[in-house]
């Protein structure tokens, strides 16, 4: 049996940096639940997904920025992790100053969008969330395309890393991401974004 102490925990994770900082244009890296995992390239309806939220979230919270990809967070409460969620919400500018793998405070959402792999199920549906609870960040909204719905997860409790309440609506209904996101999602167009 290995212990791991703090810092082996913490080279552990300056190691990944590194691998992470050094990855081509074409490979994304997390690193989650102790595993370093590759992010697969989305696809086109992946892509429009993130597009038509940023789109209903610049209409309903002109305060706030969707970014998309490109956003490293620390969810250190979870293995000392790294992830790069697929969208995160923010007051507009949250980012600036910042290096590659931000502290989640002040973090309002983070967005998933299944992908079409053999580790979504694990990655999007059971250490995603648990990550982002133990963050503490308020809202996960899961755009599950398998299951062809919105899991909103809220009311998150850091201890014991998951969200104590998870709303799923069907594609094609009305989805209220409540407060301190706040908007209504008309999703009828995902229906569209699935195979």
């Amino acid at each position: 049996m290995t212990v791991m102490t703090e810092r082996t925990s913490y080279t552990l994770v300056e190691a990944f940096e590194k691998l992470a900082s050094t990855a081509p244009e074409t490979v994304t890296l997390e690193f989650i639940n102790g595993r370093i995992e590759e992010k697969y390239v989305p696809d086109g309806d992946h892509s429009e997904i993130i597009r038509w939220l940023q789109r209903r979230c610049m209409e309903h919270r002109p305060d706030l920025w969707l970014y998309s990809g490109e956003c490293g967070l620390k969810v250190e409460a979870y293995r000392n992790g790294r992830a790069r969620p697929d969208g995160v919400l923010t007051p507009e500018g949250h980012f600036a100053g910042r290096g590659e793998w931000s502290d989640p405070a002040g973090v309002l959402m983070t967005v998933e969008v299944t992908s079409y792999d053999y580790d979504t199920d694990r990655r999007d549906r059971v250490e995603k969330p648990a990550a982002y609870a133990a963050a503490d960040i308020p809202v996960y909204l899961l755009v599950d395309r398998d299951a062809c719905a919105l899991m909103v997860h809220t009311n998150p409790d850091a201890k014991l890393g998951r969200y104590r309440d998870v709303h799923e609506a069907l594609f094609g209904e009305q989805v209220v991401i409540p407060d301190p996101v706040g908007i209504t999602l008309d999703t009828d167009i995902l229906k569209a974004y699935v195979r």
